[in-house]
């Protein structure tokens, strides 16, 4: 079989496997659709909210429902796949793949596969919930799900291939959950998706903005949110061409870096 079709038979593997863990489902699937439930409920009690001067009120939903989204992404991706692959490698799963037809770029492909179904089912979730159950007023315009679309995909697939870089990094299956989780949390936490980022000092938000989540989020604030929240961003304006170039150059480097450290076994095993 050629390395496509490898690839498109093992994200069905990886697809049935997913749904059956019921850990992954709820701290990669259900999490974001949990916390919008959460943050609508504890800081909506009183109706809409305006979180700066000059801005239109909204429901807390809405507001939070952009870095959430963008959340998503990366636990579907980065974190999932991260703990994922390490567990893998500990157990030899990777060692007997190994020694199969399966190379590593159709193990990618399903990999990658796994995390866009999962990820699009995900979305659709949270933003039905959103709707339904909280009224945020989705966009109704096409440039603006036109933007949805790319940054979930640029997002999502780079922070899948990151997931696979750092994969290698954890000694252990077991470490594995140690050593990405934090990683993530603190992501979480200086990229918007909990905190509002314009309330975040100046030096914090330059250091989110290294990182792909923050500008994902800003990404995903520019299709969810009025024009008029974008003057609370660092520059006063969406910056949509820089989320491109931000996301586009953190693919390369998860691409190389993936290609360059995986392994079906570690060098010091």
């Amino acid at each position: 079989m050629s390395v496509a079709t490898l690839g498109v038979w093992r994200a069905r593997y990886e697809l049935r496997t997913y749904f059956r863990s019921a850990d992954t489902l709820f701290f990669t699937f259900l999490f974001p659709v949990v916390m919008l439930a959460l943050f609508s409920t504890i800081f909506g009690a009183d109706g809409d909210f305006q979180p700066a001067p000059g801005v239109p009120a909204l429901p807390v939903a809405q507001i939070y429902l952009p870095g959430l989204m963008a959340a998503g992404l990366l636990l579907s991706g980065f974190q999932n796949l991260a703990i994922d692959i390490a567990i893998e490698r500990t157990e030899g799963t990777l060692k007997r793949l190994g020694g199969t037809p399966l190379s590593p770029v159709s193990y990618f492909l399903g990999k990658i596969g796994q995390v866009l179904a999962t990820g699009v089912l995900q979305a659709a979730l949270l933003l039905g919930v959103a709707a339904l159950v909280f009224g945020v007023e989705l966009p109704r315009d096409a440039a603006a799900w036109g933007t949805f679309a790319w940054v979930f995909v640029l997002g999502i697939t780079t922070s899948a291939l990151l997931g696979i870089a750092l994969s290698s990094l954890p000694r252990t299956g077991k470490s594995a959950t140690a050593v990405v989780v934090p990683i993530a949390l603190v992501l979480q936490f200086i990229s918007g998706v909990y905190l509002f980022f314009w309330q975040l000092p100046e030096w914090l938000q330059n250091i989110a903005s290294i990182f792909p989540l923050a500008w994902m989020a800003r990404g995903m604030r520019a299709v969810f949110l009025p024009e008029e929240y974008a003057a609370l961003e660092p520059t006063g304006e969406w910056d949509l061409g820089w989320v491109v170039l931000a996301l586009a150059a953190w693919l390369v480097v998860g691409l190389v870096l993936s290609r360059l450290t995986f392994r079906w076994i570690r060098r010091d095993a």
